[in-house]
């Protein structure tokens, strides 16, 4: 077993993977799924002129970190708004919950190819020091898009085991806060669940890695707040992980 960084000792010593989810900790896809899915219910709001607009606000409470259908369902609640699930393959020009949820990842898609991803360099730099020193990796992502995102960034060479919202419907689990998915992660890499750091900038994922036993959960605090995903808990919180190098 490894110890990562003597800075925070207590919060590496025995560790011997580390869990990462994708969007906003290892790359700022995080802010473009936030765009995407403010374009989407602005538009879909605009059908309902009774409900209260989008705010931003709104991607933080009820969004992020969450499966993408699981979003669209907490989004509409906080409406009061029921729509029907509609097929899996949906059009996206369908208000069902599942037309919807197509339409905001066909959003996301042309922004990415539109622009490129390029990950936090402190997040390479941190990951290059992580495989330095023998720890094991793996990325854990509610987006069914994760190995595209990874491709685009430059990043897929990293992480043989990848989670994302494809492998966990198939396997049937559940996703964050459900811990589910990091727990698959850990048996997919051989190892027990505390010997894994879980490392989140959503407040369901740090709930996530909280549910779990799980080493340690690192927040990194990308707009969520510090107090909020400590709250949620989260064992440290950085705003990027280069702080612990």
């Amino acid at each position: 077993m490894t110890e990562l960084a003597n800075s925070t000792p207590s919060s590496w010593t025995g560790a011997s993977a580390i869990l990462f989810d994708l969007d906003g900790v290892l790359t700022p896809t995080a802010i473009v799924h936030e765009r995407a899915w403010q374009e989407l219910f602005d538009g879909f709001l605009k059908t309902v002129p009774a409900a209260p607009g989008y705010r931003e606000s709104d991607y933080f409470d009820h969004i992020d970190g969450k499966p993408r259908f699981d979003g669209v369902r907490d989004f509409l609640a906080s409406r009061g708004i029921v729509l029907p699930e509609g097929p899996l393959d949906d059009d996206p020009a369908h208000n069902t919950v599942h037309g919807l949820g197509n339409r905001k990842n066909k959003v996301f898609n042309d922004i990415v190819e539109a622009g490129g991803v390029k990950p936090y360099e402190g997040s390479v730099r941190f990951i290059d020091a992580v495989l330095a020193r023998g720890l094991k990796v793996a990325v854990v992502s509610s987006s069914r898009n994760a190995p595209a995102v990874l491709k685009a960034a430059g990043l897929s060479d990293y992480f043989p085991v990848v989670v994302d919202g494809v492998v966990a419907v198939a396997e049937g689990l559940p996703g964050k806060p459900s811990p589910a998915t990091y727990e698959y992660a850990a048996r997919l890499l051989g190892l027990p669940s505390e010997e894994c750091v879980v490392v989140e900038d959503a407040v369901s994922g740090v709930q996530a890695g909280s549910a779990g036993n799980f080493h340690s959960v690192i927040g990194v605090d990308r707009g969520a707040g510090r107090q909020v995903l400590l709250g949620a808990g989260a064992t440290l919180v950085v705003n990027d992980l280069e702080e612990l190098l």
